[in-house]
Formats: C-alpha cells, structure tokens, sequence
C-alpha cells in the first residue's frame, strides 16, 4: 500500500483501547470490535472545514465496502472532540447529513463520568491534536486510522487526498490475510498408544 498511496502510513502496534458512549447512551469500546476491522476517525460536528469533507469520504468508503460480504466485518467509528456541543442529538443527526449508514457506523462521545478533553487526549494517543481556539473552533489534521481484528493498529490514511478504493482495497487485504489462532496440535499416533498403555 505504501507504494501505491502516498497518504498511507504503516503503524502495526497496539491501538490506543477507549470506552466512550454512543448517542443513546449506550457504552462502546475498542474490545467490542476485535472481530472487524475498525475504520476509526476524529471530527467534531461544528466545525465549518474539513470535519464534514472526512466524514463524507468516510461515507463513501463505507458505501463501497457495505455493497460486499465485508460489510459484516468491518466497523466505522467517528469519535467527537467536542463533547460538550455534540449532544446526543447532534450526534444522532449528524450520520443522516453526512450519508453514514448506521447498520456499522457508530459516534461516540465521553461517558458521563469521563473529563470533557477526553477524547482530546484520545486523538494524542493516536499521534495527532485537536487544538482550540479562542474562538470556539479547533485547529486539526485529518487522519482515518485502520485498526485490524484484534486491536493491532495498522495504518492509517492522512488527509482527504487519498483514494477511496485505496482503502477499501487495504481493509479487503487485512481481513484476507488476518491470522488465525494457533489450533492445538492433535496428540501423534505414538502418544495415543503411549496413552492407552498408561
């Protein structure tokens, strides 16, 4: 991938784990996923800039990967860093405008008992910030972080520039090629024997 996508950054480390809350209330973390894939990134939904252009091409990856048998594994998450604005009504309009199916797409904020920077200290874990300004708005990158079955941070795609089918082609190869378990090894003929004769 890195040849072919220059926005593309290999990571293969442990993804920072959270456990934040969805818009009805319900608690959602990393450990909920360890069967997907999960396509993972930070917006806030006030902002005027490129907030609503991220959560668009996330919107058009999910729609290429829910027209395939990938749908079922792979999960979509946006997580806000502007808890105190992104009610959960604001959260549950959001997906709608933006053409996010909900089907396997969640967004997530801080718990009731969680600092309001929370999930701010969240985008730190994951190598990048969301700086306020005294004008209420936030100064950011943009970077859609992929986290294989697991929890092992793969990758992650900076920037709006990259190709959709990029992506899409990147999670088709980490669900391809994840690797099983060790299975048990069956006991050899010889130690049946040895088994009976004991």
């Amino acid at each position: 991938m890195t040849g072919k996508e220059e926005s593309f950054q290999a990571i293969d480390r442990h993804a920072p784990p959270f456990e934040l809350v969805d818009a009805d209330g319900a608690s959602v973390s990393l450990v909920d996923f360890t069967d997907r894939v999960v396509v993972l990134h930070f917006i806030y939904a006030s902002c005027p800039d490129v907030c609503p252009l991220h959560a668009d091409r996330i919107a058009e990856v999910q729609g290429m990967i829910n027209q395939t048998p990938m749908k079922d594994r792979v999960q979509f998450i946006s997580i806000t860093t502007d808890p105190s604005n992104d009610t959960s009504d604001v959260l549950k309009a959001y997906g709608p405008a933006h053409g996010l199916d909900p089907v396997n797409w969640r967004f997530l904020t801080v718990g009731p008992n969680q600092p309001e920077d929370a999930t701010r200290q969240l985008v730190q874990a994951y190598g990048h910030k969301f700086m306020e300004t005294d004008e209420g708005l936030q100064v950011h990158g943009v970077v859609t972080h992929v986290i294989d079955r697991g929890g092992r941070w793969a990758g992650n795609f900076h920037g709006l520039a990259f190709d959709p089918l990029s992506l899409v082609l990147y999670v088709n190869g980490l669900i391809n090629n994840h690797r099983k378990p060790i299975e048990e090894s069956k006991p050899s003929l010889w130690q049946r024997i040895k088994e009976v004769f004991s």
